[in-house]
């Protein structure tokens, strides 16, 4: 790996490590507002809303300048919503217009990573990229708990400017201070990443072109049979791994009864275990075995149906990391393999738009859904039930259908042979 590779990688790490510490500051604050349990998920909801939205523009945008000035850019919007909190602003319209940036983030992100390096480095390529993203996830959950903390927060407070009124007199606003310090990081990091060369035809710039050009990206890659199954697979992975953000919190408290700061350290925890997962996943899996990893995916859904039996702290921590390693180990091959049948079929940047809507329009309805059970008032252990499931029956289906579609590719090449 290069030097610009590297650059790139501390980028991602710092931004997304300021998006998860952020998400955790806003559930507090939402705590401190006394907002009702169902709106928390809302949160979330409302930071992937614009991936969904904007997902025919973003990918014409990524690949109309240099990938790292887009992720500059989109970093001031992430500064820019962070700082609307100051202003009263609430968490769930300024959570919205962090998710704003982060939307036109991803495509340059993931997009940049084609262009840099050749095919067979990409499932390495990810291993890194998704260990680093689930090491900030790790370390922003821990760091939001923290800076919400009684013991954190009188710390942050204590300091005081000579001369100078910060205006900094809340646990909110200290916190929010230290991350929007890490995004200026991020910002800096975006400043040095290498232009690749990597130039595109003219992007259009007529709405109704973008959605009708948009849409056949869209079924290009749906129709496309491996294309298809890497893509359902992590449309599936990413509304199921945000639902379980949440899920777990709510597990801690009533199941495992521990205070708030106390139970970030559990979604951490699920955390590792994605990224140990993804290094393990990157070392073993090549590109072109990354569909035997499928079944992982059931065996993940079945695990975390385990939850309910559990309510002691010491046997939450290995589940939760062995849902954390399943994940990881089939998630990097399907993320490799996506971004490579994408670059073949379509430019990088629309590839990745066309993976952004599906995932996050998943995290959308798997959210809202839960939202709903919660505001229905249905028992914890039976959405976990039904989650795990859910989880396990999609993952069958997809394995099913993968299977089918290479019996089909045998039948068509033996009828290709006979004709010869």
């Amino acid at each position: 790996m290069n030097r610009g590779f590297y650059t790139i990688m501390a980028a991602q790490f710092f931004s997304s490590l300021a998006d998860n510490a952020l998400l955790f500051v806003a559930i507090d604050l939402l705590i401190s507002m006394k907002s009702p349990g169902w709106i928390t998920p809302l949160l979330k909801l409302s930071f992937v809303l614009f991936y969904v939205l904007l997902a025919a523009f973003v990918g014409a945008f990524a690949d109309s300048l240099p990938k790292g000035r887009v992720m500059f850019i989109a970093n001031l919007i992430k500064i820019s919503g962070c700082l609307l909190i100051f202003f009263d602003v609430h968490p769930l319209l300024a959570y919205a217009v962090v998710g704003f940036g982060a939307a036109v983030y991803s495509p340059a992100k993931y997009g940049i990573l084609t262009e840099l390096l050749p095919p067979e480095k990409l499932v390495a390529a990810n291993g890194w990229i998704e260990g680093l993203t689930v090491a900030s996830i790790i370390f922003g959950t821990v760091m939001g708990g923290a800076l919400v903390s009684g013991r954190t927060s009188a710390f942050l407070l204590s300091f005081d400017m000579p001369f100078f009124d910060t205006g900094v007199d809340t646990p909110t606003e200290a916190a929010l201070c230290v991350v929007v310090g890490i995004y200026v990081l991020a910002t800096l990091f975006n400043l040095k990443i290498p232009d690749t060369g990597c130039k595109y035809p003219h992007q259009e710039h007529n709405p109704i072109k973008l959605v009708t050009d948009f849409a056949n990206c869209y079924g290009l890659l749906w129709k496309d049979k491996l294309g298809q199954i890497s893509l359902a697979v992590t449309t599936l992975f990413w509304g199921a791994a945000a639902t379980l953000q949440f899920i777990v919190l709510e597990w801690a408290k009533k199941s495992l009864h521990l205070p708030y700061d106390k139970a970030t350290s559990l979604v951490g925890v699920v955390a590792i275990g994605v990224a140990a997962g993804a290094v393990l996943s990157a070392c073993f899996i090549s590109l072109r075995k990354s569909l035997s990893v499928i079944p992982l995916g059931i065996a993940m859904g079945g695990i975390v149906m385990g939850m309910t039996l559990v309510h002691s702290v010491w046997l939450a921590y290995p589940l939760l990391i062995f849902v954390g390693v399943l994940s990881g180990f089939f998630l990097v091959p399907m993320n490799a393999l996506l971004q490579h049948r994408g670059h073949v079929l379509m430019s990088a940047g629309h590839s990745i738009a066309v993976q952004n809507f599906n995932e996050n329009l998943s995290i959308l309805t798997m959210l809202a859904i839960y939202s709903l059970m919660l505001r229905l008032h249905l028992e914890l252990d039976a959405i976990i039930i039904l989650f795990g499931l859910f989880v396990a029956g999609i993952m069958l289906f997809i394995m099913r259908k993968h299977a089918a579609n290479q019996r089909e590719h045998d039948s068509l090449s033996l009828i290709g042979e006979m004709k010869h």
